[in-house]
């Protein structure tokens, strides 16, 4: 059972990627990461959403922001608080493709925030993370701007 569920969440994310994004933000209606604080992911240990009217564009994307306080932390160091590969699915980036995110399934291993396509992807990618991470880290760079 546990193998066909595996199976069953590899073909989605394969499925998903049909539909990812050329951009090497994850966005969604113009925002990155869904409209979600990147930067509430380590100041409160959970998912925010932002606030319109905190937004500063970064890599040709808008991220939000739920204080001017996260805004300035990040203006002042954007890659230490934006999520690895742009926000995509570190679990699909592992397996060589780009796939969207959940907000709640997200994770912060050496200081970097990774996020995942939903709760159960995050449980498979958890079982050998710093493998995947290798392999995804290999991966974005063939395939950052790519589809």
């Amino acid at each position: 059972m546990k193998k066909l569920s595996l199976l069953a969440t590899g073909i989605l994310c394969s499925v998903l990627s049909v539909y990812a994004q050329k951009s090497p933000v994850f966005e969604q209606a113009g925002k990155a990461i869904q409209g979600y604080d990147p930067v509430a992911y380590f100041t409160e240990a959970k998912p925010v959403l932002g606030k319109d009217e905190f937004v500063y564009n970064w890599n040709n994307t808008n991220w939000y922001f739920a204080s001017q306080q996260n805004l300035d932390s990040f203006k002042m160091n954007p890659e230490k608080y934006a999520p690895q590969y742009g926000g995509y699915c570190a679990y699909g980036l592992s397996d060589g493709h780009k796939a969207p995110t959940s907000p709640d399934a997200w994770t912060i291993v050496n200081g970097k925030l990774y996020l995942n396509y939903n709760i159960k992807v995050k449980e498979y990618w958890s079982k050998n993370r710093d493998e995947r991470i290798d392999k995804a880290n290999k991966n974005w760079v063939e395939i950052k701007d790519k589809e």
